[in-house]
């Protein structure tokens, strides 16, 4: 709080509320709560003697015994496991008390942690005090006891987080996204922070989220009638960025191994249960690295991911086993072992040909591989996950470096069981000449990429590197069919809640 010399000093706890005047006004200061998180609770020894604890959170359920006792789930979001508070029919307005103990309702309880007398837990609290924090109609919230479907939670995105599958959703993520950052740095990866908004189409399709101060209905005029950009902001047009790869590699070729990890938006008309608006992508760079060297990193990524999260997170994946997805730790931890198999495009076309199978997309060479192709290579053929590489050149990006053959380039896929694609990257092309002509042939300007061409004028560099959409990534640790429900606000066509 502010003193009278003008400083600051803290405020002292157990303090929840304190008053003082500032200015002339009666200020109120609430301090944070002084409470254990049940996550600690239940990782610590069971207490030999009752141990005073206060615990703070939302009820789950309540039910009320003929001996006039309440027992409330009660959680925090720390654990996926609940605590169990025993409310004795003692306590001052027991009955009203309870009453108002619905699921969703917020508690502060004061009592003792004790060994469980009952089944199903090996502590408890013997409440000595409880105050209803947050009072809620139980037939106006939408979130019950019984199992709601993830269907209906997508309609409710605030609200989801107080369902078990969710905090086991989200809880896997975050254990993801730090093992994310682990595996690059302890490689020597630099974390590098590329923009959100950008003047350049990675990709080359067009399909972006334009940025402007323009009023839509007053936009200036050119002489030929189009939008005159250079008086907008920044200048010219310019996106959200659909990725962080191109101001990687600038990195990349200056300190060697870079990543990149942030938010990334592409516009696509898209209503399936692998794409979203808005998403996450992981994206290293590596300087004198080629296709086997990036296809390498790759597959260690994986390992390396799956490995920690079913070291860090076995209690969330054994519940979303049952909740969503049978035998969900077997093939992860199938996963986190496995040699990837590696096979080219072509070499991937003539099994799928030769297999017999009826597939929904007929397959010949230089179409791209579809879900279910990719799925019999990884599940039927390999029976393993498979790098499939040198994809014919008019499927694949303008960057990606052209095969010796003319015909294909240094692209890579990765396929997972249960999932397909999970990773893409490639060999950069590295020669300013073969660049500038692929360039053209994709009816692209390279005047817009003057930036990315000075990479191959001014010392150039073999380099390569992958992308990885993370909610992908959290689909196949999490066995979650739909990306809308592993990202806590999903964005996609008609819809940002």
């Amino acid at each position: 709080m502010r003193t009278e010399d003008g400083g600051w000093q803290r405020c002292h706890p157990p303090c929840f509320v304190r008053c003082l005047e500032f200015a002339g006004r009666s200020v109120t200061i609430r301090a944070m709560i002084q409470r254990t998180r049940i996550a600690q609770i239940l990782a610590a020894p069971v207490p030999a003697e009752p141990a005073p604890v206060t615990v703070c959170g939302w009820a789950r359920s309540r039910r009320d015994s003929k001996a006039g006792i309440s027992f409330v789930d009660l959680s925090d979001g720390s654990s996926l496991t609940g605590l169990q508070v025993v409310i004795p029919a003692t306590l001052p307005d027991y009955a009203d008390l309870v009453k108002r103990i619905h699921t969703g309702t917020s508690l502060r309880v004061d009592g003792d942690l004790v060994a469980s007398q009952g089944k199903g837990q090996a502590v408890e609290v013997q409440a000595k005090a409880v105050e209803i924090v947050g009072d809620l109609d139980p037939e106006a919230f939408p979130i019950q006891k019984q199992a709601t479907s993830l269907d209906f939670l997508r309609t409710v995105p605030h609200l989801r987080a107080r369902t078990r599958t969710f905090q086991a959703i989200m809880r896997v993520r975050s254990v993801l996204a730090h093992a994310v950052h682990r595996f690059f740095q302890e490689r020597n990866f630099i974390y590098v922070h590329t923009p959100i908004i950008s003047g350049e189409d990675c990709e080359g399709a067009g399909k972006q989220f334009r940025v402007t101060t323009f009023d839509p209905a007053k936009a200036p005029r050119a002489a030929d009638g189009a939008v005159d950009w250079a008086q907008d902001f920044f200048g010219r047009e310019v996106h959200l960025t659909v990725s962080g790869q191109l101001e990687g590699e600038t990195y990349a070729c200056g300190m060697g191994d870079v990543y990149t990890f942030g938010p990334t938006f592409r516009a696509e008309n898209s209503n399936t249960p692998r794409h979203l608006a808005e998403f996450w992508m992981i994206e290293p760079e590596m300087a004198f690295c080629d296709l086997d060297g990036d296809r390498a990193v790759a597959c260690d990524f994986v390992r390396y991911t799956v490995t920690e999260a079913i070291r860090l997170c076995a209690t969330e994946i054994e519940f979303l086993e049952k909740q969503q997805s049978p035998g969900l730790r077997a093939s992860l931890e199938k996963l986190a072992t496995s040699e990837f198999a590696h096979l080219t495009y072509t070499d991937a076309v003539a099994a799928l040909k030769k297999s017999g199978a009826k597939f929904e997309f007929p397959v010949e060479w230089g179409v791209d591989l579809q879900a279910e192709h990719e799925r019999f290579l990884v599940e039927q053929y390999c029976r393993k996950p498979v790098v499939v590489t040198n994809y014919p050149k008019e499927i694949k990006a303008f960057y990606m470096r052209v095969d010796p053959d003319g015909r294909t380039v240094s692209a890579m896929d990765v396929l997972v069981p249960r999932m397909g694609e999970l990773i893409g990257g490639s060999q950069r092309e590295e020669r300013h000449d073969v660049l500038v002509a692929r360039m053209k042939e994709m009816h692209l300007d390279p005047a817009r990429y003057a930036a990315y061409l000075d990479l191959r004028r001014f010392g150039t560099v073999p380099h390569a590197g992958f992308g990885l959409g993370f909610e992908r990534l959290v689909c196949l640790v999490t066995g979650t069919a739909n990306i809308r429900d592993v990202i806590p606000y999903p964005r996609v066509p008609g819809w940002c809640p």
